[in-house]
């Protein structure tokens, strides 16, 4: 296989898939998946023996729920617009309004559909340290505070939902609850569904799954009368596979060594560079900013860059156990969830291949990028 390549493999896809079914069943509660975390539609036959639904922020996302994942999305976005909302109708069997204007304007419509329809609420709580993943931060445009919902909802409101937890721990949806319901409690009697949002990485080997069900099951005992959802993303995806790179050069600045790459991390890792955080390198031991400090120089310390332009497309740094040389494969771990999604084609840079590894350790390419594939976004 030609590198660069993302690899997905479905083994460890059905591990996740399989913890996820079995926690909505012990729980009675669904899990949907969130395509802004993962929307490798080739895999979807995969998906429909463990899930029914996704969530779509967007037209193309709800015509990709419909379309290739053969059922209706959930869908939420900050504002909708007239001339895309029929196509949000078309694709979607709920619809949640970011504020109680867009409801106002967009509500009949989709109630007239046969749509379910509800608002998103802001607890004005989270327990997320990155800002720019905050969906609660002071002046979030995510939600609507308590404060500015009549003691009625207006008719036709059928649910609540809320997002503010990013790779989180079910200690922090403990957290959340006791604000949503302290804050919203007046209203849960008056809606049929709660959609808890994405961000519960329950696959994540230290995540307390029976403290999850436990919250969820407690949950259903005080509010019997609501359907609880749950729309993960990364936790699908969670650790199923690399993106697979190669050195093609290294250069070398007062005794640094940045070995740079047919990979971009602005262009295919830019979590890496949002969050940021330091990607696990195969075979590698990570040296974060201060276990680095007086190692820089070091015969097997490298530094990894990316092969754009941009001065800050680097990242660092990493021992490895033998000195690189061009030529020498380079795997970053767990590089599929939001990666996949996230990327771009800055620079034209070649865009990494798809493959899945299935099951029996036999690959199906599924996608490969070509120069037409940049020049048609350019026109």
């Amino acid at each position: 296989m030609t590198t660069p390549y993302y690899l997905l493999e479905e083994s460890k896809l059905r591990r996740n898939l399989s913890l996820i079914r079995s926690i909505a069943e012990r729980a009675n509660v669904e899990f949907i998946l969130a395509f802004k975390a993962f929307a490798l539609w080739r895999t979807f036959p995969i998906f429909r023996e463990y899930i029914h639904h996704t969530t779509a922020s967007s037209p193309y996302e709800a015509r990709l729920a419909y379309e290739e994942f053969g059922s209706k999305a959930h869908t939420y976005s900050p504002a909708y617009e007239e001339h895309t909302f029929d196509e949000i109708v078309r694709c979607s069997s709920h619809i949640t309004f970011n504020s109680l204007s867009q409801y106002e304007r967009f509500a009949p419509r989709a109630i007239a559909a046969g749509i379910s329809c509800g608002l998103r609420i802001n607890p004005e709580y989270s327990e997320i340290e990155t800002e720019l993943y905050n969906p609660c931060a002071p002046g979030s445009r995510f939600g609507i505070l308590a404060e500015s919902l009549p003691p009625v909802l207006p008719a036709g409101i059928e649910g609540f939902h809320c997002h503010c937890h990013c790779e989180s721990s079910s200690y922090a949806l403990e957290h959340t609850l006791q604000h949503i319901e302290a804050k919203f409690g007046p209203w849960l009697g008056q809606v049929k569904w709660l959609n808890l949002g994405g961000g519960h990485l329950v696959t994540r080997a230290d995540y307390d799954t029976e403290h999850l069900i436990g919250l969820l099951q407690g949950l259903h005992q005080r509010y019997p009368h609501l359907r609880i959802i749950l729309e993960p993303g990364s936790a699908f995806a969670w650790q199923t596979g690399p993106l697979v790179s190669q050195v093609v050069d290294i250069v070398e600045n007062h005794g640094i060594k940045t070995a740079i790459l047919n990979v971009s991390f602005t262009c295919h890792m830019p979590d890496c560079l949002e969050m940021p955080y330091h990607p696990t390198v195969r075979g590698a031991e990570t040296l974060a900013d201060e276990a680095a400090e007086g190692h820089e120089t070091e015969a097997t310390v490298y530094r990894l860059g990316g092969n754009s332009c941009l001065s800050g497309d680097f990242m660092g740094y990493w021992r490895f156990p033998a000195p690189l040389a061009i030529g020498d494969t380079v795997i970053f771990e767990d590089m599929i969830h939001y990666t996949t999604v996230k990327t771009n084609m800055f620079n034209g840079i070649h865009h990494p291949s798809l493959v899945l590894e299935h099951k029996d350790g036999t690959r199906e390419l599924l996608r490969e990028y070509s120069y037409e594939d940049y020049r048609n976004r350019m026109d």
